[in-house]
C-alpha cells in the first residue's frame, strides 16, 4: 500500500506532556436546499493512547477509567466494551495494510464532564518513528445510539504543506436532512499548538454541508480544566442541545427527515467508491 513514510512537514505531535485541551470553535455552514450557519465555543481533548496512566496525574479535576468534573473513557470509543484502544486501532489499521505498533497514537474526542459525553466526531492520530502522520480514523457517532468508524491510511500525495485531504464515500447515518449518496471532504492539519479540521459534505452535484473544527491548544492543567470548564459549563448537554436546536431550525426552513437505513458494520477498512475506481482501472474500463 502506497502509505506516507517520511513526511517531514511541520506537524509533530505534541510531546509536552500525556494529554492536553484545545479551546475550540465548531462551525457548520449548509449550503443547499437552504442556508443554514452556526459557530459554538467547545473544548476537545487530545491524549495520549499509550500514557493514559500519565495522563490521568495531570490534574485532580481530570481521570481516566473513573469519575471527575472532566474524564476519559476507553468504553466511550472503539468496540464500546472497555478494551485497550490502542490495540483496537492497531488492529483497525493492521486490516487496512498499515503497521502502526511503533510510534504513537493521539486520540481527540471530547471529554466527560461529571461522567456524561456525546461525542459526534473522535479521531485517531497514529505517528510512526519519525513523528510522521500515518492514518487517521474518523469516529463518527449519531443521536441513535450507533457508531461507525472510517480507517484511513495515510497516502504520499494526501499530505502537504497545507496538511491532510482525505475523502471517504459515505457509509453512515448522520444528520436526518442528508442521504447516504454522498462522500466526505476531510481536510485536516494534525494537532500541534493549533487545531484545525474540515469535513465537506458532498453530493452528486457538488458541496452540500461544510463543518470545521478551529482551536488552541493548552496544557492540561487544573487551571486550564476550569477556564474551559466555566467557559461552556455544560459541554455534553450544549451538544446534545444544539444538535438538535439546529435541527428543529432547519425543519422550520423546510428540510424533511430521511428515512434511517439499517446502519452498517462499526468500521470499514476500503472505501467502496475507490475499490470499484480500481477494479474499472484494473479491468481497463478507466
Amino acid at each position: 500500500m502506497n502509505t506516507a513514510q517520511a513526511h517531514h512537514l511541520p506537524f509533530p505531535p505534541p510531546t509536552d506532556g500525556a494529554g492536553w485541551l484545545y479551546e475550540c470553535v465548531v462551525g457548520h455552514a449548509r449550503l443547499k436546499p437552504v442556508g443554514h450557519r452556526f459557530r459554538y465555543h467547545v473544548y476537545n481533548l487530545l491524549i495520549d493512547l499509550d500514557r493514559l496512566d500519565e495522563a490521568s496525574q495531570i490534574s485532580p479535576l481530570f481521570s481516566v477509567g473513573r469519575f471527575n468534573l472532566l474524564s476519559f473513557m476507553a468504553k466511550d470509543h472503539g468496540n464500546r466494551d472497555g478494551q485497550p484502544l490502542r490495540a483496537w486501532a492497531n488492529h483497525l489499521f493492521a486490516q487496512a495494510g498499515l503497521d502502526t505498533t511503533g510510534g504513537r497514537m493521539l486520540l481527540l474526542c471530547y471529554p466527560r464532564v461529571f461522567g456524561l459525553v456525546f461525542d459526534p466526531l473522535s479521531i485517531y492520530y497514529a505517528y510512526d518513528d519519525a513523528g510522521d502522520l500515518t492514518g487517521v480514523i474518523y469516529e463518527v457517532r449519531n443521536t441513535f445510539g450507533e457508531h461507525h468508524s472510517y480507517v484511513a491510511p495515510v497516502k504520499a500525495d494526501e499530505m502537504s504543506i497545507a496538511g491532510l485531504k482525505q475523502t471517504r464515500t459515505k457509509l453512515f447515518y448522520v444528520s436526518p436532512f442528508n442521504d447516504l449518496d454522498m462522500r466526505y471532504l476531510f481536510r485536516l492539519r494534525p494537532p500541534t499548538d493549533q487545531l484545525s479540521v474540515r469535513i465537506l459534505e458532498i453530493d452528486r452535484d457538488g458541496p452540500l454541508l461544510s463543518a470545521t473544527v478551529s482551536g488552541k491548544k493548552s496544557s492540561l492543567s487544573t487551571k486550564n480544566i476550569l477556564k474551559a470548564f466555566f467557559l461552556v459549563p455544560l459541554l455534553p448537554f450544549k451538544v446534545v442541545f444544539g444538535i438538535h436546536w439546529e435541527a428543529l431550525r432547519l425543519f422550520i426552513k423546510g428540510l424533511r427527515m430521511k428515512p434511517r437505513p439499517t446502519a452498517p458494520s462499526v468500521f470499514s477498512i476500503v472505501d467502496p467508491d475507490q475499490e470499484h475506481d480500481q477494479d474499472q482501472h484494473h479491468q481497463g474500463i478507466s
